[in-house]
């Protein structure tokens, strides 16, 4: 996201206070906007913007300005939590829930923003591709990672990759069931990120049904999901791989040892279904890789 494009939808009254605190943007993961509290700025480190204390009128001004004037047509979203916005970014919301049959309807006196800020680092799956292709088919592969260390830029890079550019004959068809519409950070149906020419995405939709629908109408080679863990999930990737999909995954964990003792992963591993762990390090650089495992959890680089 450019400066200008960021500041659109900060309050008039701090668009021309910025001072140098977004010297470093493209390192700049979240911020943080609190009623009664300062904006925090979260990348590398965590900055706090004390002469800008949030009131109820700068949320309410922003949320005119991300909805486009028209917050009850996103109803739907803000029911999920968040709001999509061009470019990719997404805005988390949090205030009063309302509740209807159950079920979450929307959110009232919206209170707390917090702007996620998609980055996409071209290339930075390159390195990856040679661990994860055999014979031109793609291994199912999982990558392990902490939070906030870069798994979701190197799984669109990875998308990127595989689907690739019209002249390259060799590009898969893939599907990104992609939940919580971070991976193509899809807005108004179109994904502000480059996913490549042979990517279809399932915007919003729940990873267990996704998956099923993909398999059943779409025909993936390649099959990519977000944050697996559910025991629906589990099941809709063991339907997903018999029926010759190849799976691309992400899960949160810090080493293969902590993945292989998550109890609904633990048969995944035992198995051997997945070929591939794909280890991302810790730190300020997203995407960073520790290791590279193969299906016994042995080291094919490091």
């Amino acid at each position: 996201m450019e400066l200008e494009d960021l500041m659109r939808i900060f309050p008039r009254r701090l668009r021309m206070r910025k001072g140098d605190f977004f010297e470093e943007i493209d390192k700049m993961q979240e911020l943080r906007f609190r009623i009664g509290q300062p904006v925090e700025l979260i990348g590398g480190t965590r900055r706090i913007w004390q002469d800008a204390i949030v009131t109820r009128s700068d949320i309410r001004e922003m949320l005119e300005y991300i909805s486009g004037y028209s917050l009850y047509a996103f109803d739907e979203e803000i029911a999920q939590g968040f709001i999509t916005i061009p470019g990719g970014h997404r805005v988390g919301v949090a205030g009063q829930v309302v509740m209807a049959d159950g079920k979450i309807k929307t959110m009232r006196n919206i209170s707390f923003l917090n702007i996620r800020l998609s980055h996409e680092i071209i290339g930075c799956g390159e390195n990856v591709i040679p661990y994860i292709l055999d014979d031109r088919r793609m291994l199912n592969t999982l990558i392990v990672s902490p939070p906030r260390c870069g798994k979701t830029t190197l799984l669109r890079d990875l998308v990127r990759i595989v689907s690739g550019k019209p002249e390259n004959k060799s590009g898969k068809s893939v599907v990104v069931v992609d939940e919580r519409s971070e991976i193509a950070g899809c807005y108004r149906g179109m994904p502000q990120n480059d996913l490549g020419c042979r990517t279809d995405v399932l915007d919003g939709c729940p990873k267990s049904h996704g998956m099923m629908m993909a398999v059943r109408s779409l025909s993936p080679e390649v099959l990519v999901v977000d944050e697996i863990g559910g025991e629906k999930d589990i099941r809709a990737l063991r339907y997903a791989m018999n029926c010759g999909s190849s799976l691309l995954a992400t899960i949160h964990g810090g080493d293969f040892k902590e993945v292989r003792e998550k109890p609904l992963v633990k048969e995944l591993v035992e198995e051997q279904l997945f070929r591939r762990y794909i280890i991302l390090k810790g730190g300020r650089i997203p995407g960073q890789i520790q290791e590279i495992l193969d299906e016994r959890g042995m080291k094919m680089w490091c």
